[in-house]
């Protein structure tokens, strides 16, 4: 795996350097709009601490780290509204399921309908 890399975007968002539209924040996680929104509602939720994937993050995070990240995620749906209509949670690891920031990180994708899951078998 890969080290963790001090200048990716998110690193530079936890420290204040880049702006973001935050939604919420706590001791462990930071969430905020995505500036290219692929649905009417799309937001970043981010761990603070330094992990590089999913894999990362499930491996060497705390159980306050964990619980803390998916916490949020739940609250931020509710707090958007948009449990009742469904929302999607994505998380990409890796270079085959083009995981673009090197700093974990969940999408929450809401707001209209989001199609299949993912393109069948090739």
């Amino acid at each position: 795996m890969a080290s963790y890399d001090d200048n990716n975007v998110f690193a530079k968002i936890l420290r204040g350097e880049i702006p973001c539209d935050k939604v919420y924040e706590d001791d462990h996680v930071l969430a905020f709009n995505d500036i290219n929104p692929q649905t009417p509602t799309h937001v970043l939720v981010i761990p603070k601490g330094q992990y590089v994937s999913s894999d990362d993050f499930f491996n060497e995070a705390s159980d306050a780290e964990i619980a803390a990240l998916f916490r949020a995620a739940g609250k931020i749906a509710r707090e958007r509204g948009i449990v009742a209509d469904g929302y999607r949670i994505l998380a990409n690891c890796g270079r085959d399921a083009h995981q673009e920031v090197p700093h974990f990180h969940l999408h929450i994708f809401a707001g209209c309908d989001l199609g299949i899951m993912i393109r069948p078998n090739r």
